[in-house]
C-alpha cells in the first residue's frame, strides 16, 4: 500500500510539472508601466523644498551659475552645489509631481507638473519659494516611458486622482492577452499624448524648455509652448504652435528652434519670437531622437527598439547650411544611445550601457574615437568651458578637457 502511494505522488508531480512546462509556454516576461497617482487636492498643493534624498530615476540635467539641477523622474528636481566641482554636494530637493524638465532665468525657475507650469524663485537658493502657478498650460505634456511593453492605465479614477508618472517593473503576463490589449494601449498614450545681458542657465539634449531672451518655449508631443516672460513672475500664454508628432526635445540656435521627434527633426523660425514658423526637416525612420546643433551640422541620435521603433540605433550627422533642404552626410551606428553633446572639435555621445563616447569631430565623414568610458550608463552631457558635465544612472560625473581629451574630475552619487 506503501508503495502505490509514493507512485501516486510521483505521478501527481510529473503531471503537475508537465503542465507549468505547457503554461509557462503561454507566458512572457514584459516591462510593465504601472501609474504613479496622486490626490488632485495634494497635485495641487504647495511645492515642498526638502532636506537632500536619495535619487529613484536619474532624469535631465540643468546647470546654472555654481548649481546643477538633476530632475528626479516625475518627483522633483535634486539641487546640487558645484561652487567646488571636485567636491559637489546635494543640498536640497524640490518636491514636484508630475516635474521633467526646468529652465531658469534670471533667478527664476520654471518647471512642468504635468499640464501645470510653475515659477520659483531660487534667488535665495536656501530659501526656494513658489511665486506662480499656470494650470493647464502644457496640456499635451504627458510623458510615458518608451521602454515599456505595457501600461496599466485601466484602474484610474480620473474625477479624484491624477498620474503624475510611471513605475516600470517586470512581470510575466500571459502573451495572448498582451497581445489582444497592446493595440488599444497604444492608441490610448498617442491620445493623451542670446544678445541679452540676462542669466539663463543651460541644459542638456533631452530638454524640452528652451529660454531665449523674453520667450520660453516648451515642447509637448506634437506642439511648441510659446510664453513671453518678460514679467519672469508672470508668464503670458501666447498661441501654441502645431508642429507635427512625437516631439521629444527642443534646442536653440539663434533666430532657429531644432526639434527632435520620432519621426525626424523639424526647424522652426523664431525671428518673430512669438510666432514659431516651420522652415524645413530632415525625416528618419521611427526611433526616439534628441538633437544638438554646431556650425553647418546637425547631431542626431537615434535609439531604436519598443516604443522608439525598429529603427537601428546611430548617430547621423546632418549638413544644414541649407537650412530649407538639410541633407544626411553619414551615420555611425551605436549600440543605445540617448544624449550628446558638442564642443569645439569633440562631440560626446551617451550611448547608454556601452557608455560614454568622445570623438574628434574634425571630419565629420571619419570621426575619430578619443576615449570610451565604458563603466557608466550616461543619460546626458552638458559641456562647458572648462568642464562636461554627464548625468548617468543614478550619479553626476565631471571631466576635465585637456589637450584634445578628457579626464575625470569628480563623481557624485545621488543615490
Amino acid at each position: 500500500m506503501k508503495n502505490v502511494f509514493i507512485l501516486f505522488v510521483v505521478v501527481a508531480i510529473l503531471g503537475l510539472g508537465s503542465c507549468n512546462d505547457l503554461d509557462d509556454s503561454q507566458y512572457a516576461t514584459y516591462l510593465v508601466a504601472k501609474p504613479i497617482k496622486m490626490s488632485m487636492s495634494d497635485f495641487k498643493g504647495d511645492i515642498a523644498v526638502v532636506a537632500p534624498m536619495p535619487m529613484e530615476k536619474s532624469g535631465k540635467i540643468y546647470v546654472y551659475g555654481d548649481y546643477i539641477f538633476i530632475n528626479d523622474q516625475f518627483k522633483g528636481v535634486h539641487v546640487i552645489d558645484n561652487s567646488e566641482p571636485k567636491s559637489p554636494k546635494k543640498i536640497a530637493f524640490i518636491k514636484i509631481p508630475g516635474n521633467i524638465d526646468i529652465s531658469i532665468k534670471d533667478n527664476y525657475l520654471f518647471a512642468d507638473s504635468i499640464m501645470d507650469l510653475l515659477v520659483l524663485d531660487i534667488s535665495n537658493i536656501h530659501s526656494i519659494k513658489t511665486v506662480n502657478r499656470l494650470e493647464n498650460v502644457l496640456r499635451d505634456n504627458i510623458i510615458f516611458p518608451l521602454d515599456a511593453d505595457i501600461f496599466e492605465w485601466k484602474n484610474i479614477d480620473y474625477s479624484t486622482e491624477i498620474v503624475v508618472g510611471w513605475k516600470t517593473v517586470r512581470e510575466r503576463r500571459p502573451i495572448e492577452e498582451v497581445n489582444q490589449e497592446f493595440s488599444m494601449e497604444f492608441d490610448f498614450a498617442l491620445s493623451n499624448a542670446s544678445q541679452s545681458q540676462s542669466t539663463i542657465g543651460k541644459g542638456g539634449s533631452l530638454a524640452r524648455f528652451s529660454i531665449v531672451d523674453d520667450y520660453f518655449y516648451a515642447v509637448d508631443s506634437h506642439s511648441i509652448n510659446v510664453f513671453n516672460i518678460e514679467d519672469l513672475a508672470n508668464p503670458k500664454d501666447l498661441e501654441n504652435v502645431f508642429a507635427g508628432f512625437d516631439i521629444e526635445t527642443i534646442f536653440n540656435r539663434g533666430d532657429q528652434l531644432f526639434l527632435g521627434s520620432r519621426r525626424g527633426m523639424y526647424i522652426y523660425d523664431i525671428s518673430t519670437p512669438a510666432v514659431p514658423k516651420f522652415i524645413s526637416e530632415f525625416s528618419h525612420g521611427t526611433a526616439c531622437d534628441p538633437v544638438v546643433v554646431d556650425g553647418d551640422y546637425a547631431y542626431v541620435t537615434l535609439r531604436g527598439g519598443n516604443f522608439c521603433g525598429a529603427t537601428e540605433s546611430g548617430l547621423f550627422i546632418v549638413d544644414i547650411s541649407d537650412i530649407v533642404s538639410p541633407t544626411l552626410v553619414k551615420t555611425y551606428p551605436m549600440d543605445g544611445p540617448y544624449g550628446l553633446g558638442v564642443r569645439g572639435e569633440m562631440i560626446f555621445v551617451c550611448d547608454g550601457i556601452s557608455g560614454l563616447k568622445v570623438y574628434d569631430k574634425t571630419n565629420v565623414e571619419d570621426l575619430v574615437l578619443l576615449n570610451h568610458f565604458k563603466d557608466i550608463n550616461p543619460l546626458d552631457v552638458i559641456p562647458q568651458e572648462e568642464r562636461l558635465l554627464m548625468v548617468g544612472d543614478g550619479v553626476i560625473n565631471q571631466y576635465l578637457y585637456l589637450d584634445g581629451n578628457i579626464e575625470l574630475l569628480s563623481t557624485l552619487n545621488l543615490n
